[in-house]
């Protein structure tokens, strides 16, 4: 039972920097064209990825049970996983580097589950099918992680060219007032489809804590008000869903104006026309992703978006020196938070956990 709570701490450490590093991205654009000012972009940011994070839980269901062998995972498991996560979310916050909070929790979990077998990579799950439906690493992680990022720089670039035509005889002071406007509404969303993508990582890892808890024989003995605890089939509590929500609120509300800086001023500058286009593409994308149960990366998806309209005003705009270091900071995350999962799980079992 110590051994979950320390877990349990460790979730909400995690959800709360997810909260304060990932929720920045969401609201980097509507801050840096100066639509609202801060503090009122992360009251909203905080408001809407409340209600998002408990809109389903398709994304905790691939998180808990998709990726790796229910036989390899145990408390020490997700505790190494969770440590992993965040370190390396602490580490590129510091660096005001906009990571992926979703890929690092993924690596961190592959890694502690291999050290948890003993060093077997045949227990992570590449292609799974559960229930009917595809899940594992391949279509759920590795290529989602390559395609979103495509994805949302072509159709941003895209939907910014079609504003461009639509709006070529509007002066720029009626495109600033209602597309100003507009990306408050644009930027809601965003915040929206953050919470229900991210908030559900963590949902997944606690509810795969309390089902190794129940089934290991760890919740035996406890009085009668925790039986809430009990889960022994791989469910998402509604309490589950509750706490995460309000954590991750609680960490956009903590702001991330490191993370702003670098998404809304040094890659290129944004007008809030810009700001609607990057905002409403990634919603969308990441909203789709969320209701199929891919736990995407919000970050992805974000900087690839803005970049795509920064690219329409011209490739020079673009900052290609932040986007390269941005970009070393996606590529190296997954296989550096699998090995910090790896090294934390055996420092944990040498320890006697």
């Amino acid at each position: 039972m110590t051994l979950f709570l320390i877990v349990l701490l460790a979730a909400i450490v995690f959800e709360y920097i997810n909260g304060f590093h990932d929720a920045a991205n969401a609201i980097a654009t509507v801050i840096s064209t100066k639509v609202l000012t801060p503090r009122k972009a992360i009251l909203m940011a905080a408001c809407f990825n409340l209600i998002g994070a408990l809109m389903g839980t398709a994304v905790a269901t691939t998180i808990g049970r998709g990726l790796v062998d229910a036989n390899a995972i145990n408390m020490v498991t997700v505790l190494g996983a969770l440590v992993s996560a965040i370190f390396w979310g602490l580490f590129t916050w510091w660096l005001g580097l906009p990571s992926s909070s979703s890929h690092a929790l993924v690596g961190g979990l592959c890694g502690a589950a291999v050290a948890t077998a003993g060093g077997n990579l045949g227990v992570l799950h590449w292609v799974e099918t559960i229930n009917g439906k595809t899940s594992g690493l391949l279509p759920k992680i590795i290529f989602p992680m390559f395609a979103s990022p495509l994805l949302g720089f072509v159709c941003a670039a895209a939907l910014m060219l079609l504003l461009y035509i639509l709006l070529k005889r509007c002066t720029p002071y009626f495109v600033n007032k209602y597309f100003g406007k507009l990306q408050i509404l644009s930027a809601g969303w965003m915040g929206f489809s953050h919470g229900s993508n991210d908030a559900q990582k963590t949902m997944g890892i606690i509810a795969l804590a309390l089902f190794t808890g129940t089934n290991s024989g760890a919740f035996e003995g406890l009085p009668q008000w925790a039986n809430f605890l009990h889960t022994p089939e791989f469910t998402v509590p509604r309490w589950v869903m509750i706490f995460c929500a309000l954590i991750m609120a609680a960490g956009t509300a903590g702001g991330g104006l490191r993370i702003i800086k670098t998404m809304g001023h040094k890659m290129v500058k944004l007008q809030p026309v810009h700001g609607f286009a990057a905002e409403t593409t990634s919603a969308a994308i990441i909203g789709i992703a969320s209701h199929i149960g891919i736990p995407l990366s919000t970050t992805h998806v974000i900087s690839a978006s803005i970049m795509g309209v920064g690219a329409t005003k011209r490739l020079s705009a673009v900052k290609w020196g932040i986007v390269s270091r941005i970009i070393w900071a996606w590529v190296l995350t997954l296989p550096i938070t699998g090995i910090l999962g790896y090294l934390t799980c055996l420092a944990l079992h040498a320890l006697g956990y």
